[in-house]
C-alpha cells in the first residue's frame, strides 16, 4: 500500500541550524562551513542513490557554476544571511512509493523538484536515499530530500527572499494569499504528482494528503511516537511513553468502536466537557490536512535519522 508522507522543516540559526552541515548529511559529502570554520565530512554514506542541484530554467542559458558547486551554494546561503536568528534553508522531506521502479521515483522526485523551483526560483538540492540497514528500520523506506534556499537564485548569487518566505502582511502588500496556502500547495501537488506516477507505472494503490476526518474515514489516527522513545525501544530499551501513548490509541479505538456499535436513539448525551474533548480533536485532525507535519504515514524516525545529524 502506498504511503503519503511529506514533511516541510526549516534550518535556522536561532537553532544552531548549518546549511553546509544540512547539504552535507543529505548528499554524503565532505563540505566546510567557511562562516564557523567546521567541516561535517559524511562521505561515508552508502545510502545516497542520486544527488543534483536543480535551477530555475530562466538561468538555463547562463554560467551558473558557482550554484551547481554543493560547498559553495550552501556557503553562499549562510553568507548572504546577517540576522543571528536567520532561516538558512528549507526542506521538503518526500516518501517514495515502493510500488515504483527506481527510474520512476527518481523521475517524480525530479518532477516535484523542478515545479518547486519554477514556483519558487529558489535553487534546490535534490538527495535520494535507500532505506537504512539498522536494525529497526523498514526496507521500503525509499525517500527524498528537497533542500531549498530561502532566497531566489541568480546568475552571480542569491537574491532576494522567496515569496514563501515572507510573512502575511507582506504577501497581501503582494496580492497573495497566506502563507499556510503555499503549504497546502504542496502536500496536493505532492499526492497528485504520486497518483500520477502510481497510474503511469499501472499501480492500483493511491495516496491521499488529507487527514482521516476529512476524508470522511472513521478510524482512529495511529499514535505518533516521539523519537526518542522510537529509538528506545529500537534498542531493545522498554519506553514508559510510547507504551502509554498505544494504551490511550487502543482505548480510543475501542470507545469509537462502541460508539459506532450503539444504536443512535440509546447513546448518552454528550457531556459538555466531552463535547469540547471532541470539538477539539475534530480540529486538530483537521488542521493535520494543512499542516506541514501530517497525522498519517510513516513516523519521521522512519524516514531518516535527522537527529544523528551534527549542526542541525
Amino acid at each position: 500500500m502506498a504511503i503519503y508522507f511529506l514533511n516541510i522543516k526549516t534550518f535556522g540559526r536561532s537553532t544552531g541550524s548549518s546549511a553546509p552541515a544540512a547539504a552535507a548529511y543529505r548528499a554524503g559529502e565532505r563540505i566546510r562551513d567557511e562562516r564557523t570554520g567546521r567541516i561535517y565530512d559524511h562521505s561515508q554514506r552508502s545510502d545516497v542513490l542520486h544527488k543534483e542541484i536543480l535551477l530555475p530554467s530562466k538561468l538555463a542559458a547562463d554560467d551558473v557554476g558557482w550554484a551547481k558547486d554543493r560547498s559553495v551554494l550552501w556557503n553562499t546561503a549562510e553568507s548572504a544571511e546577517t540576522r543571528g536568528n536567520a532561516r538558512v534553508a528549507r526542506e521538503y522531506l518526500v516518501a517514495l512509493p515502493v510500488e515504483l521502479s527506481a527510474v520512476e521515483r527518481l523521475r517524480l522526485a525530479q518532477g516535484f523538484s523542478r515545479e518547486l523551483t519554477e514556483r519558487y526560483g529558489f535553487a534546490l538540492d535534490l538527495t535520494v536515499h535507500a532505506p537504512r540497514t539498522f536494525p529497526g528500520s523498514d526496507a521500503r523506506n525509499f525517500h527524498a530530500h528537497l533542500l531549498a534556499t530561502t532566497r531566489q537564485a541568480g546568475i552571480e548569487g542569491l537574491g532576494p527572499k522567496t515569496v514563501l518566505e515572507m510573512n502575511d502582511a507582506v504577501r497581501r502588500s503582494m496580492g497573495l494569499g497566506p502563507v499556510i496556502e503555499e503549504l497546502v500547495f504542496a502536500r496536493e501537488r505532492w499526492a497528485t504528482m504520486s497518483n500520477e506516477a502510481l497510474r503511469e507505472a499501472s499501480v492500483a494503490a493511491r495516496v491521499d494528503h488529507r487527514s482521516l476526518a476529512m476524508q470522511g474515514i472513521d478510524r482512529e489516527p495511529l499514535p505518533r511516537i516521539p523519537r526518542a522513545a522510537f529509538e528506545m525501544e529500537r534498542h531493545g530499551y522498554r519506553s514508559v511513553v510510547a507504551e502509554r501513548m498505544r494504551e490511550e490509541f487502543e482505548e480510543r479505538a475501542r470507545e469509537r468502536l462502541q460508539r459506532a456499535a450503539e444504536p443512535a436513539a440509546s447513546r448518552k448525551p454528550q457531556s459538555l466537557e466531552e463535547i469540547r474533548r471532541e470539538a477539539r480533536e475534530n480540529w486538530l485532525r483537521m488542521r493535520s490536512g494543512l499542516d506541514p507535519e501530517p497525522s498519517r504515514g510513516p513516523s519521521p524516525e522512519k524516514i531518516d535519522d535527522l537527529s544523528r545529524e551534527p549542526g542541525t
